[in-house]
């Protein structure tokens, strides 16, 4: 009766822990590598009063030796409110949750008020991306500060990939 208690915890304990290891299953690759991702943007806050703007953006970062990426800097271009929002947050941690999904986690920034315009403080806040053709993308991903992440499309360069 012992030996059948022992068996049956150990078949728990590897259950258990093949669970574990599928929940952290998938990551980016090539590892300890640098990247730098030239796409749009396409966001709303309340400095925009919700309505969207469109900026173009790069971001640069790179992947860990875990398969992790950090992304450790963020441009945005354009006119107008695009000028103007200060990134917070940084590093973005971006983990790859599925063969063409993941999360980028500690997503903020703000604009500060103008006459024209109320203050923005978005973030932080988790996001969730799509990663397909070489293209990172996200779509109406909501932040804290009443933002939105309308969409996000860039392209890594190298190409990253997901791998199980």
């Amino acid at each position: 009766m012992k030996s059948l208690k022992t068996l049956v915890s150990l078949s728990a304990l590897a259950v258990c822990m093949g669970a574990a290891s599928m929940a952290n299953a998938y990551s980016i690759a090539p590892v300890n590598t640098s990247f730098t991702a030239p796409g749009t943007i396409s966001v709303k806050s309340p400095s925009s009063f919700q309505a969207t703007v469109n900026c173009g953006a790069t971001f640069t970062g790179n992947v860990d030796a875990t398969g992790v990426a950090k992304i450790t800097g963020v441009a945005v271009t354009g006119g107008g409110l695009c000028a103007l929002p200060k990134i917070t947050g940084l590093p973005w941690t971006l983990t790859a949750t599925g063969p063409s999904a993941g999360s980028v986690t500690n997503v903020g920034y703000t604009i500060a008020a103008s006459v024209l315009y109320p203050a923005s403080n978005c973030g932080p806040s988790t996001i969730a991306v799509g990663y397909s053709g070489g293209v990172l993308t996200a779509a109406n991903q909501t932040l804290s500060g009443s933002c939105t992440v309308v969409s996000l499309s860039v392209t890594p360069s190298p190409a990253l990939t997901i791998v199980p």
